[in-house]
């Protein structure tokens, strides 16, 4: 009989079974309990990545403190910028005002205002100014008419003539007439314009410190004016000369000089150049602004023709002018008394009117130099202005 298998203790026994001393697993929901751990051997270590709490540490995301409106929190996906710094405010003055005018580029009201600015703030010292250089044209003025026109009376001669004259007759009284009145226009004009000059440079050096804000006296003015006084009358006898002459004999170049050169005075005192560079630097200023500044400058003059009209006419009614529109066939022939009576509206309409004009002259030259070169950052700097960025106008 065959054996068909291993007797116990034979080659069999050397193949150990599961239940012959071998530890197994338990089998997962076989009901043993897990042998209880013991950590009292091993001492405790936080979990890997773990940190102490701290106290100052920014709260979670999504936190909010009690009572306190919760941030703007941004969507996902949108673009995080930082945020743009606060843009300076726009300015009416520019980079300030600390005196009469605005440290910008000027409009005609802006000038216009400036140049009363200036005399309200200053009344003593540029109506003082305006008054000597009144009496003063108004002097040489009745001296002119009083004893330049001799023959005054050829102009009432050329109403009488009767059907009878010659032609030759009416034009020998015609052209002496008038050689009489350019006899008188041209001094009186002559006169008015180097006056009108000489005080444009004076307000140049009240306004320089005007505009500033800075008190200005009339010996402060002088100090500045005094060393350049002799390049100053001879800037100014130039150019009353050439507009003077420009004017009456041919319009278009006394214009161009009246433009062209109106700044030479202000530049000459401000600037502390010599009589060519004044004249240089004030075409060079007036050069692509030419239509501009003719016609503040024109303007100018309307106010002041308009303003001086008006305060001549009581003194027009009392010296017997109006006598020549009742009686239009009969040429007035003023006396002494009534030249008097007129150079005194003269007087009281020059000492208003002759610094208004003045002043305008000097900021539009101030306006020119801001326009073109920049001087309202050295006017700012000057004043103590704090600086501030640009301003787009």
């Amino acid at each position: 009989m065959t054996d068909t298998g291993g007797a116990p203790g034979g080659e069999g026994a050397d193949t150990p079974t599961p239940s012959q001393g071998i530890p197994q697993a338990p089998a997962p929901g076989s009901g043993e309990p897990k042998p209880p751990e013991d950590h009292s051997a091993s001492q405790a270590t936080p979990p890997r990545g773990w940190q102490a709490p701290d106290p100052q540490a920014a709260p979670p995301p999504g936190w909010e403190a009690p009572g306190r409106p919760a941030p703007p929190t941004a969507s996902y996906g949108a673009p995080q910028y930082a945020p743009h710094p606060p843009q300076p405010r726009w300015n009416p003055h520019g980079l300030g005002k600390p005196g009469v005018i605005a440290l910008r580029p000027l409009n005609i009201g802006d000038i216009l205002d400036g140049a009363i600015t200036a005399i309200r703030r200053h009344p003593l010292l540029i109506l003082g100014l305006g008054a000597v250089m009144a009496v003063i044209t108004a002097g040489l003025t009745f001296l002119v008419q009083k004893y330049a026109l001799a023959d005054l009376e050829n102009l009432a001669s050329t109403a009488e003539l009767g059907p009878g004259a010659t032609e030759e007759e009416a034009r020998d009284l015609v052209f002496g007439a008038f050689g009489d009145l350019l006899l008188v226009l041209l001094p009186t004009t002559l006169i008015s314009s180097l006056l009108m000059t000489v005080t444009t440079g004076l307000m140049a050096a009240v306004m320089g410190r005007a505009a500033l804000g800075r008190e200005v006296t009339f010996g402060v003015a002088w100090r500045e004016v005094q060393p350049r006084l002799l390049p100053l009358f001879g800037v100014a006898f130039v150019y009353a000369l050439v507009t003077t002459i420009g004017l009456m004999l041919c319009i278009i170049p006394g214009v161009l000089a009246w433009v062209f050169w109106a700044l030479a005075a202000p530049a000459l005192v401000l600037e502390r150049g010599t009589f060519r560079q004044a004249l240089s630097r004030s075409v060079k200023l007036v050069s692509g602004a030419f239509w501009r500044v003719l016609g503040i400058l024109f303007l100018a003059r309307i106010i002041e023709s308009f303003f001086e009209n008006i305060i001549s006419i009581p003194f027009s009614l009392g010296s017997g002018v109006f006598d020549q529109i009742l009686n239009p066939g009969k040429a007035f022939v003023p006396s002494t008394g009534d030249l008097l009576l007129q150079s005194a509206g003269q007087i009281i309409a020059g000492t208003i009117g002759i610094p208004f004009v003045t002043l305008v002259t000097v900021i539009v030259y101030l306006d020119q130099r801001m326009r073109r070169e920049g001087m309202d950052i050295e006017l700012a700097r000057a004043a103590g202005v704090p600086q501030q960025p640009p301003q787009a106008w």
